[in-house]
């Protein structure tokens, strides 16, 4: 079968229909006859059209009856010519989702006396299991022929212990052999060569319990990458760079002021967010130091990635360290939120997914060709079935043996809404508190728009957090037009109270952005595109050090006092650079590294930044949780271009103030404003916060440029 002759070519679109391409170098691309063989019997075709193109015609034939995914065709033409029946489009038509839809088990179900492994490849001919002890040489390994079942799902069972040997599967598609890792598997040898046969019960780790949350908008999210975050020289960690350097409590610089997990503690934010850790490609876990990458080149969905274990080839460690890293923070009384790529993989052509089953995981426009709304090649097709499936259990699996406590879904918006709803369901069930955050970007993928998870769709994604691109433009500037500056760097922007009363269109009704203070992410920095300060210093080269601080620090106070979910990026507070870099996807630690040094200088504003966020946590107007709230309680008016009165009333249920008013000054002066009559206790000003011994205030008060001043009323 596999020594076959292809004269031409044909695929299956439809369980009825066949697509023949006849190259005009055989017979001038003509025939007047195609017919379907099986075990040695023929159907004649018939010829529903025919289409001439530069290289080839093209013939649309039609089949008397469905044909079986899975079983060997042959097509032979008039002239005795013999082609194999490929699969084709049919892998994308509705009618195949719903014939091999399976809502069972896959991977590996483990014990110590058997192996059960099953795998869902229903248009293979023949797929083989492979086993390797890992003490024995690689020519010593076992196939197992598999036993197919319903709805395309191969099985077999093996019954011995095979605790840490290695599996693959050898799957036959259109007479080619193809060797795949299993897109289910969830442990791997050194750059995930081939999966591992691991018993999990051996890695479980008890969740520790968390201070409680009443509702999403009392988060404040703080991301990082396992790698930067401790891989500095004056981290203090042992196991710089790795999953375990996290999990160290109270490392220091050389001067003695806190690093690492101790340090993000006493900030005050609730949640760690940490780029990518499933198992990514383009660094040597071997040699890890030699390369760098954020880790959005996903490959193997349910491993962590061995670059950040101390021993990257022992399947059990690095899912131990990583189990123990997400402890380690909970037990901080810190929630972790782990970012995931499940939008494309780092190359479509050799990912499990096209391997096993070709065609079908990813989107194709009508002409066949792969959309790219990603941006890299591929985007993965959520609205199918079993990719639907996939995911879904996927983040399952998270939850369960990762117990972590929120997501941040990479380019949400190439997936599908129904899709998302899912996930959101099961996340709900598993935590109430559970953080679903997304990049809601309208990106030029393949489904329609109307069914994308993006900002436009909000109102079908209640109680999912989208990044608000709209603020952090309008707060900091374009991110795309490098020289425009936004409101809190001195720039003229419309609608800035909008944003900060939680985009939800209070001044102008059903106007907003969204429809809940909870679906807005409101930032102003993160590991994509300039750092605020990196753009600060490309925007006023000449502007005295002082001012560019003050700049950057309304920025960020403005991101903590906004309705909404706050979101920082590690360092922002001691004003983070990466030497005007732009995309450091790959580039090298002495860019991308959190430089402690900069801490220990800036500490100044780290204790400004940490007491902005203890206020915010003290007082619950800052967080309403509704937008009917909102409109009962937020006043706010644009005194002028840059000065803002943005007023909380009858809001003393939140807190200790009946009245709480916050002054933004965006000018490059200073500003006298009147105050409303009374005695008026001072929150904030400029960079003094009180927690406590509030002074007092009558008739006016005075701010700094580029600075807040907050005032409250009994």
């Amino acid at each position: 079968m596999l020594s076959i002759r292809r004269n031409f070519f044909a695929y299956l679109d439809e369980l009825t229909i066949i697509t023949i391409l006849l190259p005009y170098s055989y017979h001038q691309g003509e025939s007047n006859r195609f017919l379907l063989k099986k075990d040695g019997s023929f159907v004649s075709l018939s010829i529903e059209a025919k289409e001439k193109f530069a290289d080839f015609v093209k013939y649309i034939c039609k089949v008397p009856s469905k044909l079986e995914i899975g079983k060997f065709y042959e097509i032979v033409d008039e002239y005795k010519g013999i082609t194999d029946l490929q699969i084709g489009a049919v892998i994308r038509t509705k009618e195949f989702d719903d014939l091999f839809y399976y809502d069972g088990f896959l991977g590996v179900g483990y014990s110590l006396e058997q192996c059960d492994f099953s795998l869902w490849a229903p248009t293979a001919q023949r797929v083989k299991l492979i086993l390797q002890d890992p003490l024995k040489p690689v020519k010593e390994r076992i196939e197992i022929d598999m036993e197919r079942g319903d709805k395309g799902v191969w099985k077999t069972t093996v019954n011995e212990r095979l605790e840490n040997y290695y599996y693959s599967y050898l799957v036959l598609i259109n007479l080619e052999w193809r060797e795949s890792v299993d897109p289910y598997a969830v442990a791997v040898n050194a750059n995930g060569l081939t999966g591992a046969i691991v018993d999990l019960k051996k890695t479980k780790i008890i969740k520790p319990s968390l201070p409680p949350l009443s509702h999403t908008v009392d988060s404040i999210v703080y991301e990082t990458h396992i790698r930067d975050f401790t891989i500095h020289a004056n981290s203090g960690a042992k196991n710089k760079g790795k999953y375990l350097g996290v999990s160290e409590l109270h490392t220091q610089t050389k001067s003695g002021e806190l690093t690492g997990l101790s340090y993000v503690k006493d900030l005050g934010v609730t949640h760690i967010e940490f780029l990518p850790v499933h198992d990514f490609e383009e660094v040597d876990e071997l040699a890890e130091q030699k390369k760098y990458n954020w880790g959005y080149n996903p490959t193997h969905y349910n491993v962590p990635d061995g670059s950040y274990s101390l021993h990257p080839n022992n399947p059990y460690t690095r899912i131990y360290e990583l189990k123990s890293m997400i402890q380690s923070v909970q037990k901080e009384g810190l929630r972790v939120i782990l970012d995931v790529v499940y939008n494309h993989v780092y190359k479509k052509e050799e990912s499990p997914f096209e391997k096993i089953v070709p065609g079908y995981f990813f989107r194709y426009d009508k002409f066949g060709v792969p959309s790219n709304g990603t941006g890299v090649g591929n985007d993965i097709a959520s609205e199918r079935l079993m990719v639907r499936k996939y995911i879904v259990n996927s983040v399952s699996f998270w939850l369960e043996q990762y117990q972590i406590d929120g997501l941040r879904f990479d380019l949400m918006g190439i997936l599908d809404i129904t899709t998302m709803k899912e996930i959101k369901k099961i996340c709900d069930k598993y935590d109430s508190n559970f953080l679903i955050i997304g990049e809601g970007w309208n990106l030029p993928t393949t489904i329609p728009e109307k069914e994308r998870a993006i900002i436009k769709n909000q109102k079908h994604l209640p109680a999912i957090a989208q990044f608000n691109d709209q603020f952090r433009d309008k707060i900091k500037g374009s991110t795309f037009q490098l020289n425009h500056i936004g409101f809190a760097l001195g720039g003229n922007e419309s609608k800035v109270e909008e944003l900060l009363s939680g985009s939800i269109g209070l001044l102008q009704a059903n106007q907003g952005l969204f429809t809940e203070p909870n679906q807005t992410v409101n930032y102003v920095e993160s590991h994509d595109n300039h750092t605020l300060w990196d753009k600060i210093e490309i925007c006023f080269p000449f502007e005295k050090e002082e001012i560019k601080q003050k700049k950057h620090r309304l920025a960020t106070t403005l991101v903590l006092l906004s309705q909404g979910i706050p979101f920082l990026n590690s360092g922002q507070e001691f004003f983070r650079t990466k030497k005007g870099v732009e995309n450091s996807y790959q580039s090298p630690d002495e860019i991308n590294q959190l430089d402690w040094d900069r801490m220990v200088l800036y500490k100044k504003n780290v204790e400004f930044i940490k007491n902005v966020i203890q206020l915010r946590k003290d007082n619950g107007a800052f967080r309403l949780q509704s937008s009917a709230d909102i409109r009962a309680h937020i006043r706010i008016k644009r005194i002028d271009r840059s000065f803002i009165e943005y007023q909380l009333i009858n809001v003393k249920k939140y807190g200790q103030w009946e009245t709480i008013i916050v002054y933004i000054n965006a000018n490059t002066n200073s500003v006298k404003t009147s105050i409303p009559d009374g005695e008026w206790k001072c929150l904030m000003d400029d960079m003094s916060i009180y927690s406590n011994n509030h002074p007092s205030v009558r008739q006016q008060i005075e701010l700094q440029p580029f600075s807040v001043a907050i005032i409250a009323y009994k």
